[in-house]
């Protein structure tokens, strides 16, 4: 019986030597059955103030706190660390990044909604899981849904970021079984996150809003450029440069 992980951290910061200090995670079995994990935790890392500014933790609060491979929450995820299982996160790279300095190693299948919902819902301009939960209504569910689980829906917020998450996932499967109705969801799913997603439009820099392969005729220099020199760009447009530039 396969075992649905969906999972958030929260964390020091965002550089090489932060470390998670809340996991918020729902564990579903194929039955329905739910555990949920909301979980603060103690870490050797100071909290840097922009951290604190976006998830509002701060160290007093961490006073006490087990360490991270020490939470009933980590100690499941070992338990259940098999190839028949899911493990389920918006952009899961960061999650799994972190964790994997406490010395985890993956063998779950993969599940990145971030990526899924690039794929599946390409329509929107955004994927932001906080932009999901309104441009697809979750926001009118989420209070029946965390009230059976008394959950506290919060902006950034690992346990209230879970929830929603959970809810774009069944978004996600619907999403699938419309697209690929001969196809199993969960796995499509785990395709999909494998699976780089070619990018219509720029959503930064000098050509917000325009077409970029319409840019790649007409200033090729500074795509180039980008795909050189900017070390931050992820996964989908470098693959996205990489098409145009050839």
């Amino acid at each position: 019986m396969a075992y649905y992980v969906l999972f958030d951290t929260e964390t020091t910061g965002a550089s090489q030597e932060d470390r998670i200090i809340q996991f918020g995670a729902m564990i579903v079995d194929q039955k329905g059955q739910i555990e949920t994990f909301d979980e603060l935790c103690s870490s050797d890392i100071e909290i840097k103030l922009e951290a604190m500014e976006v998830h509002n933790i701060t160290p007093d609060l961490l006073e006490n706190k087990p360490k991270a491979v020490e939470t009933n929450f980590y100690k499941r995820l070992i338990e259940l660390n098999t190839n028949e299982n899911y493990l389920i996160a918006h952009n899961i790279n960061f999650d799994l990044e972190m964790v994997k300095k406490e010395g985890f190693e993956n063998s779950y299948k993969l599940i990145d909604t971030l990526r899924c919902a690039k794929h599946l819902f390409d329509d929107l301009p955004y994927h932001r899981l906080q932009y999901l939960r309104y441009a697809l209504e979750l926001y009118k569910m989420e209070i029946n849904e965390a009230s059976k689980y008394n959950i506290t829906i919060k902006a950034h917020d690992a346990i209230g970021d879970v929830l929603v998450m959970k809810l774009f996932l069944s978004k996600l499967v619907a999403k699938c079984r419309e697209i690929y109705p001969n196809e199993n969801p969960m796995e499509k799913l785990t395709e999909l996150t494998q699976t780089p997603v070619f990018i219509n439009t720029f959503k930064f820099g000098k050509y917000k809003g325009q077409n970029i392969q319409e840019v790649a005729k007409i200033d090729a220099n500074y795509l180039n450029w980008m795909r050189t020199s900017m070390s931050d760009l992820d996964e989908d447009m470098k693959f996205t440069l990489d098409k145009v530039l050839q």
